[in-house]
């Protein structure tokens, strides 16, 4: 079964259409990219899918399940989404705690103490941290504390909006080899955003590169590497990153 499947998906911001025509399939499993420019409507397709952009057509269906346009509390369980700030997506007047157990109490899921604990340490956070509120914590620790928020209702697939592009550079490897670690032991599925090609060819198994709201090739991130991209747009990014993203002058 595969675990995101877009098709023919439209979405407007007012009278103005941002994104059209899309269709991608990622299957369970996979970690998927979005790659592009700035405006290209990357970012705009996870909010769809998580309910946060309501003005689309087409059809959006995750794990089998078609996403409706209301707030679907089931869905909460199969997707999650981890946003680009770290620190605006926590409440400053919240501790740890609180944010991790919430998803816990709106969904009436007991034995909060223990999974609270549990998915801290699954980010890489010792219980010193559950009674912190967010200004207490470093940019690579929020981004931790969102990433177990997110996985609190056990979700099969992951939103990652730019994960680390708000992070020091020193900071940006250790999340992303933890978003490695989890998908690895949790069987997740990520549909990813970013326009760092290095992370791509890091985290990702295949990318859908867009320009202006459509996108314009899927490839294997293995490209990345010897640059077999068909489209002029796509090669233009790809020389413009230098060729083999991962080479080392």
């Amino acid at each position: 079964m595969s675990a995101i499947i877009l098709k023919n998906l439209d979405i407007s911001y007012g009278h103005t259409k941002v994104v059209e025509g899309v269709n991608i399939e990622v299957a369970e499993g996979e970690s998927f990219a979005l790659v592009g420019e700035s405006g290209s409507g990357k970012s705009t397709i996870l909010k769809a899918i998580a309910g946060l952009a309501p003005d689309w057509n087409g059809e959006i269906s995750v794990l089998g399940q078609p996403r409706g346009r209301t707030v679907d509390q089931g869905f909460a369980t199969r997707c999650q989404m981890v946003f680009q700030d770290p620190y605006g997506s926590l409440h400053p007047r919240k501790s740890v705690d609180t944010v991790l157990s919430e998803p816990l109490k709106i969904h009436g899921l007991g034995n909060r103490d223990a999974r609270v604990i549990e998915m801290l340490a699954a980010v890489g956070l010792d219980q010193r941290f559950r009674f912190r509120y967010p200004h207490q914590l470093s940019g690579g620790q929020r981004q931790r504390v969102a990433i177990a928020r997110a996985l609190m209702l056990e979700p099969k697939v992951m939103l990652l909006d730019e994960p680390t592009s708000a992070l020091d550079v020193s900071v940006q490897a250790e999340i992303l080899n933890l978003l490695k670690k989890l998908r690895r032991e949790q069987g997740l599925t990520y549909l990813m955003v970013t326009h760092n090609l290095p992370v791509v060819s890091f985290m990702c198994d295949r990318m859908a590169v867009m320009n202006k709201g459509r996108i314009v090739e899927i490839a294997p991130a293995t490209a990345l590497h010897d640059g077999s991209f068909t489209d002029p747009y796509t090669q233009s990014l790809y020389a413009a990153s230098g060729g083999n993203p991962d080479r080392k002058d």
